[in-house]
């Protein structure tokens, strides 16, 4: 056997990001690794190019994925938010706002501890040099000290009388610094827990770090203003404006964010080294790679990464890949970046990964973005699936083979509820913002209707499968609407918790009503009389449906499984690290899902046979 060593290996690295990729489908049912992960791998992947002719049998995959691995190799999934990130030792801290800490794997993301003891949110951690410690800042006033290896509290910090918002540890393990919204920053000593010093401030105290070349000096924000400054409080270097600072690993330079400018400067000259610029996003957050190289920053919903080595310091990457806005990053490595967010997720990111759109047939006509898909449609008897995404842009893909068949932009965009469907022979997009309902014509571009509403806030949004109603659901209750007249249908008071994926294809609803299990439907169908209730139909195909997907699950992006109703057998799962629920529709045969990644996969369940 030839061995090549400092070489890639495509098939061990095909494996390694297909184990990152579906580590929790793998962890949690590895029997379903052939049927809910392998044919989820890029046509590119060796791995489903091995197995591919075993894999199709029964659940046909039509192609809908990217060409090649994305930029997000891993997520990982919280009950509540996480509000800051740490690095040390190849393992990430994570703070949430439960108080809890949770400890992942910096390379496969899976949960090694929980470390309990605070009460509020845990807004701030801090690593020792040598990762054998761990600092946490607490909403509940506290700071405490970790010990990695038991998991277990060393010390607790009490004084401050307010939330403390930033916590840093000295390079000799000695002391800890703390910044709190009480307007103090106190020095801790670590062996008696006393309190040395308390430097008074004159607003809260946003940032507190020791100076990364001496720990008997602090870098402070308040207000908008970076200090440098002793452990007495005098000011020992100049005062910067800006909300963020981070310095190098190698301590030659740093980076500060004010507003939506990133400026890199040498440490000890003041020369500066690059500076970038944000138009339409306010930086808030930034950190260098551990080679120095590179420096990424969260702005909004996105993450931007420059080289700051090469002649011309340039934007090299930007990752679109939260829902939420980026509360914090760490560089787990110089090609791996890991971001924590408000949507509830932490994901690792790869630098430098290609992610190529190969499933436009037209890419002269196409529009290729990455933007979370918002909503999908089925359209069987023509032959394909529509999505719609959070750029506002429309594509048609064919069934039959998953190719996208057309692109289009609309003005849809950020618009959360929205729905696109053909009707009349026009490819419409139905969209509800700031009380409104907007109806356009994707292939002519122009607005055809628009509704006033005086809801101001929705919890489903659906063009009827005929594309004759509007549906509306908000605070429990389905309105209806005639598409092109306005005429009012009705509506459902009945406590409902969300619009089922099942789409049979009329003027019919189906959802899912709180404290019952079951599905209810009705028929507005009949304009001169109140909703009909309907009793639940399979369409003709396999009798599949969706279980163990409540809404609080399906929401926060759980797995969903897919069962067969007759054998009782689960035969697929959707992996939640992507998938919501209410981005699904589903004929009994044919399921297409969109994913906040901008991938559409169609499934073919007609292998499965008519029960």
């Amino acid at each position: 056997m030839l061995i090549q060593t400092g070489v890639p290996c495509k098939w061990t690295n095909d494996s390694q990001r297909f184990l990152l990729e579906h580590f929790d489908t793998i962890h949690n049912s590895p029997c379903q690794m052939y049927h809910s992960a392998l044919p989820l791998c890029p046509p590119s992947s060796w791995l489903r190019d091995c197995y591919a002719a075993e894999l199709l049998q029964e659940v046909k995959l039509v192609r809908g994925l990217p060409g090649e691995w994305g930029t997000c190799s891993r997520t990982v999934l919280f009950d509540y938010v996480p509000r800051t990130l740490s690095y040390g030792n190849n393992t990430i801290a994570v703070g949430l706002t439960s108080g809890d800490i949770i400890i992942l794997d910096a390379i496969t993301g899976s949960q090694a501890a929980i470390l309990s003891g605070h009460t509020a949110p845990a807004g701030s951690l801090a690593f020792s040099p040598d990762g054998t410690s761990l600092v946490s800042g607490s909403y509940d006033k506290t700071v405490k000290l970790w010990d990695m290896q038991t998991g277990g509290v060393v010390k607790t910090f009490y004084g401050h009388t307010y939330k403390v918002l930033s916590v840093s540890i000295s390079s000799d393990c000695t002391r800890i610094a703390s910044g709190s919204y009480d307007w103090t920053i106190c020095l801790w000593d670590i062996q008696t827990g006393e309190c040395r010093h308390i430097i008074n401030q004159q607003d809260s105290v946003q940032h507190v770090s020791f100076s990364p070349t001496d720990s008997g000096n602090l870098i402070s924000i308040i207000s908008g203003k970076i200090y440098q400054h002793n452990i007495s409080g005098h000011q020992t270097g100049p005062a910067y404006y800006g909300n963020h600072i981070s310095f190098s690993p190698d301590h030659t330079k740093l980076a500060l964010c004010n507003r939506g400018v990133i400026t890199v400067q040498n440490y000890n000259s003041g020369t500066i080294v690059a500076k970038f610029t944000l138009t339409r996003d306010y930086v808030h957050y930034c950190c260098f790679s551990p080679n120095s190289r590179f420096i990424a920053a969260a702005a909004g919903k996105n993450i931007y990464v420059w080289d700051i080595v090469c002649s011309d310091p340039c934007l090299i990457e930007t990752f679109g890949v939260h829902t939420g806005g980026v509360s914090s990053l760490v560089f787990s490595s110089s090609s791996c970046l890991i971001s924590a967010s408000d949507d509830n997720s932490v994901r690792f990111l790869k630098i430098g990964a290609s992610s190529t759109d190969l499933v436009a047939t037209d890419p002269e006509s196409a529009l290729s973005t990455s933007a979370s898909i918002e909503s999908v449609s089925l359209q069987v008897k023509d032959g394909i699936a529509i999505s719609s995404d959070s750029a506002g842009v429309v594509k048609t893909w064919d069934i039959s083979t998953g190719l996208c068949k057309a692109s289009f932009q609309t003005p849809a965009q950020g618009i959360s509820w929205r729905d696109v469907q053909l009707a009349d022979d026009k490819l419409i997009l139905a969209w509800y913002e700031n009380k409104q309902i907007f109806i356009w014509d994707t292939g002519k571009g122009e607005l055809l209707q628009r509704l006033d509403k005086a809801e101001s806030g929705l919890s489903g949004f659906r063009i009827s499968g005929d594309g004759s109603k509007i549906f509306c659901l908000g605070n429990g209750v389905i309105e209806a609407w005639e598409m092109w007249t306005w005429k009012y249908m009705g509506e459902v008071k009945r406590d409902v918790r969300y619009l089922d994926p099942f789409c049979p294809g009329g003027p019919e609803i189906w959802v899912q009503l709180y404290n019952d299990s079951q599905t209810w439907g009705w028929d507005f169908g009949t304009s001169d009389s109140p909703p009909i209730p309907l009793s639940k139909a399979f369409p003709e195909g396999p009798h599949l449906e969706f279980i163990n997907t409540p809404l609080g699950q399906a929401l926060r992006g759980r797995p969903s499984w897919i069962k067969n109703t007759v054998t009782g057998e689960r035969v697929f799962q959707l992996s939640g690290r992507y998938v919501q629920f209410h981005k699904v529709q589903w004929d009994g045969q044919y399921l297409v899902a969109g994913y906040e990644s901008g991938e559409v996969v169609i499934l073919d369940f007609n292998g499965l046979g008519s029960q």
